[in-house]
């Protein structure tokens, strides 16, 4: 249940934030009031807002190419389909031809198929040889399995690298991580270390089992025939909070101007009308914690803003 606001200025945790700048006479910073400190930043963001709502792959091998590879097949009508992973992010938006489209994943059945499963053990302090391999010298498909895999084995399986393996093991699927080192079972039996110092160590151990993987189809929809259309597809879908000076009390606008030219405005309770004003038109009245990387559409330009709550322990930070 959200709580109302008076009683949540006095419930909620803490967020941690980096040094922010730029303060008024109006908000509090360096106060040494035992209140939450409300940190509102708006930035504006150097794109137009079709061009920042665009997906555009990377120019990597390991996710990039793959998904360079899905849209040329599936754009404009096309099909793709891969086994176990997904090649593109979905429901992105993507131009094409003048025309811009939505990318959509199915589940069309599975196959049983060959894999490389990857799994490591702990290596002793005492044990690391000094033909140990450092993570960071590996190509980047065998380092970021690896360091998964540190991950979860440091975390006893609690952390989200979790849902990234299957039965304590990641399994190789993409193009590139099929071409890796450990792909090729080069690193099957060597021993890996985390640091210089060869903290963190461990033995790879990469098998083939015969595994069932989803089969999944991705396709393109089309959202919008034009520039135009596609403007109010994404103001639609993308954009938090739409506003103009017009439609705002020129305290509220005195406020948003100020966050925007100094990059950050902050008030703590009891807060003022105009500031509780302000973050309910951008949709913070009844937040429970931080929010980061919303979309502000305001006066015709388009600004990221977030809300930190900040506790006096941390009031420096």
């Amino acid at each position: 249940m959200v709580l109302p606001r008076r009683r949540l200025l006095h419930t909620v945790g803490t967020a941690s934030v980096a040094a922010l700048a730029g303060c008024s006479e109006l908000n509090s910073l360096g106060s040494e009031s035992s209140e939450p400190e409300y940190r509102l930043r708006i930035e504006p963001v150097e794109t137009s807002l079709t061009e920042h709502a665009l997906y555009e792959p990377d120019d990597g091998a390991l996710f990039g190419a793959p998904a360079r590879t899905a849209l040329d097949a599936i754009l404009p009508e096309g099909r793709y389909t891969t086994y176990g992973y997904k090649p593109l992010p979905t429901d992105a938006y993507v131009g094409y031809e003048g025309a811009y489209y939505q990318t959509k994943h199915i589940v069309t059945g599975r196959e049983r198929t060959e894999r490389s499963l990857v799994r490591v053990d702990t290596v002793a302090d005492d044990e690391v040889p000094d033909s140990a391999l450092l993570v960071d010298n590996l190509e980047r498909p065998s380092a970021r399995t690896l360091k998964i895999l540190h991950t979860y084995t440091q975390s006893e399986g609690k952390s989200s690298a979790a849902d990234l393996l299957r039965d304590d093991a990641y399994v190789l699927r993409r193009p590139a991580e099929l071409e890796s080192r450990l792909g090729t079972g080069d690193l099957d039996n060597r021993v890996v270390t985390m640091t210089e110092s060869g903290a963190w160590a461990y033995r790879v151990t990469v098998t083939t089992e015969r595994i069932v993987e989803p089969a999944y189809t991705a396709f393109a929809a089309e959202v919008a025939g034009s520039r135009d259309v596609f403007r109010e597809v994404v103001l639609g879908s993308r954009v938090d909070a739409e506003l103009t000076a017009d439609s705002l009390s020129a305290d509220v606008r005195s406020i948003i101007e100020e966050a925007v030219s100094a990059e950050m405005y902050a008030e703590t309770p009891p807060l003022s009308d105009a500031y509780e004003a302000t973050l309910g038109a951008l949709g913070l009245h009844d937040v429970e914690q931080a929010k980061n990387g919303q979309l502000l559409w305001y006066n015709e330009q388009l600004y990221r803003y977030s809300l930190y709550i900040v506790q006096p322990s941390t009031r420096g930070a």
